[in-house]
């Protein structure tokens, strides 16, 4: 795993309730589950897992555990799709622009991949 390690962890729980292997209310494994998984140090684990309990993706249950809360699904998908329109999809517009590539054009590269 390249890059940094914890948010490479935040970003798998984060593809986990998107693709709805986790679903709002399940319970997420433990920071030293998710340590032994990746092969981590537990600090790294929790640093990623309180990302997400930040943003209110994740929940504490005092006691009980980490459970996925409600409406993440929907912030995470709000999230991904402005990242995604404000960040790949402006500099594919941008590199189309220079190569003189039209919308309508590029619409029909999109539809023929």
């Amino acid at each position: 795993m390249d890059g940094k390690i914890y948010l490479s962890v935040a970003r798998d729980l984060e593809n986990a309730i998107l693709s709805g292997h986790l679903r709002e209310g399940n319970v997420v494994p433990s920071t030293h589950q998710v340590a032994e998984q990746y092969g981590i140090n537990p600090a790294t684990a929790a640093r990623g897992v309180s990302q997400l309990t930040a943003r209110g993706i994740l929940t504490k249950k005092r006691g009980i555990g980490l459970f996925v809360a409600e409406g993440a699904r929907d912030r995470l998908m709000e999230e991904r799709r402005e990242a995604f329109r404000s960040g790949t999809l402006k500099k594919v517009l941008e590199e189309a622009h220079v190569l003189g590539i039209s919308k309508r054009d590029l619409l029909a590269m999109i539809m023929s991949s």
